[in-house]
């Protein structure tokens, strides 16, 4: 295990070496969140609030979500599809280590490292520049933390997922920029789920997506409580187990292609 600790310990100085990057994404984020501000300010018009939900509490749970977003982001489909591509994936199969789970201490090294110099810093500069209603309770606080890192291992899951398609793909890119755009739109990054039809909401029920950016954003906005916290927490641990399934599948047909291909 001290050797996966290791990795996630080497990740996090790499993302060090290059953190003024990271200071220039904490602007960008800041001008994304903004003009999300004024889009909902417009749309809210003269509104007091739409389905229940303020102007203020709609910039607060956008804010949440980006800065939420920097922790389990990662390029780990990225990563793993080019190693397959350049052939690097054999060298990596001989070493004395998990190649999925060392890709996922790396992705967990890098988020971490996001979550202390990113999301942060990002967050307190937003809260700053935009009116937030954020009570910050230390139940709450900690019960998003646990559910930060489910949607991390969710997220990170569907990467691996998408990553090993390479094997059985010549270019996944398109594969991986689609997975991208369709876990944006159905996590409820850019809009609340509860703002979707009734036929969608129902059928995203039985889709991951939501553990991934709605049930963390929704807890720490306080708009999930007691109850629906447990069944949040609840559905994001059922599709982490669900998703293992065929990731040891893909895993397991792929290493045999792969023995196919160098054979």
């Amino acid at each position: 295990m001290s050797k996966y600790i290791e990795i996630i310990r080497i990740r996090f100085l790499m993302m060090l070496a290059y953190r003024t990057n990271y200071y220039t994404g904490i602007v960008i984020y800041t001008i994304n969140i903004g003009a999300y501000y004024f889009l909902w300010k417009a749309i809210y018009g003269h509104q007091g609030s739409i389905q229940g939900v303020s102007v203020n509490q709609m910039t607060t749970y956008v804010a949440i979500a980006w800065m939420a977003r920097a922790f389990y982001f990662n390029n780990l489909d990225r990563e793993i599809a080019e190693e397959i591509v350049e052939g690097k994936v054999a060298i990596e199969l001989i070493r004395p280590y998990n190649y999925l789970l060392t890709k996922v201490m790396q992705g967990l090294g890098e988020g971490i490292f996001r979550f202390f110099f990113f999301s942060i810093p990002g967050f307190i500069l937003v809260a700053l520049i935009f009116r937030l209603d954020v009570s910050f309770n230390l139940k709450t606080l900690g019960l998003f933390l646990i559910a930060s890192v489910f949607s991390f291992t969710i997220n990170t899951q569907l990467n691996l997922l998408t990553g090993l398609m390479a094997f059985f793909l010549q270019n996944n890119m398109g594969f991986i920029q689609a997975k991208r755009v369709i876990i944006d739109l159905f996590s409820g990054l850019t809009i609340p789920i509860t703002f979707f039809p009734v036929w969608a909401q129902d059928v995203m029920k039985y889709l991951p997506f939501q553990g991934i950016s709605y049930i963390p954003s929704m807890i720490f906005a306080e708009g999930m409580k007691g109850e629906l916290i447990l069944r949040g927490l609840l559905f994001q641990v059922i599709w982490i187990s669900i998703l293992c399934i065929p990731i040891t599948l893909i895993w397991y047909k792929a290493k045999k292609h792969l023995v196919i291909q160098g054979g």
